[in-house]
């Protein structure tokens, strides 16, 4: 859950990790003394609590209640652009974009909020994109035992776009195809096609 200000004020934050951030903003080139940083360090260690909150959480445990009454329905189910923000583990710089997730039930269906809660239990920590998709589809595959799962995630990477060969306006797809995602060619069609691939 965000921090508002309030929540923020409470935080606590050891002296040694302000004293590291401050040695960052040293190292960049900057007065961590002066105004506009004095309160950086805290605010800094707050926000990244705060981004990599996926560590304090099973995102699996999303999937636990699940309903049996669907009216009969036998078909995909899909969550569509999904935003997410996470951080590359490599550079700690932000990947911002947007999950596609489905699955074909097999007796029994989840919330679809609760889709979207797995996707950002895994963001919320320090990620590379192809694990992320990994994850994701491994989770509901795992808990929900359905015939098939395919996840795709297209993103932006500022490790990427902001820094080393700064090539804005690149996004990088990556998907996981499970069960008769995988394996039977219609599926695969019909579940690429309803994402918009």
């Amino acid at each position: 859950m965000p921090l508002d200000d309030s929540d923020e004020q409470k935080l606590p934050v050891p002296q040694e990790i302000q004293d590291a951030i401050r040695t960052l903003l040293l190292w960049a080139g900057d007065d961590p003394t002066r105004e506009g940083l004095i309160d950086t360090p805290k605010r800094v260690a707050r926000a990244w609590k705060e981004y990599c909150a996926g560590y304090d959480e099973d995102p699996a445990h999303h999937l636990t209640r699940t309903f049996k009454e669907v009216g009969g329905y036998d078909e995909v189910v899909l969550l569509k652009d999904i935003p997410f923000q996470s951080h590359c583990e490599h550079h700690m710089a932000p990947i911002i974009g947007k999950a596609h997730i489905a699955y074909l039930p097999r007796d029994r269906v989840v919330g679809i909020s609760k889709l979207a809660r797995v996707l950002h239990g895994y963001a919320r920590r320090l990620q590379v994109q192809e694990r992320l998709t990994a994850e994701v589809a491994q989770c509901v595959w795992d808990h929900l035992k359905p015939h098939g799962v395919a996840v795709v995630i297209e993103a932006s990477h500022a490790c990427m776009t902001a820094r080393g060969v700064r090539t804005p306006g690149v996004g990088m797809t990556t998907s996981r195809l499970i069960g008769c995602f995988l394996e039977d060619n219609r599926s695969r069609k019909e579940v690429l096609s309803l994402m918009g691939f």
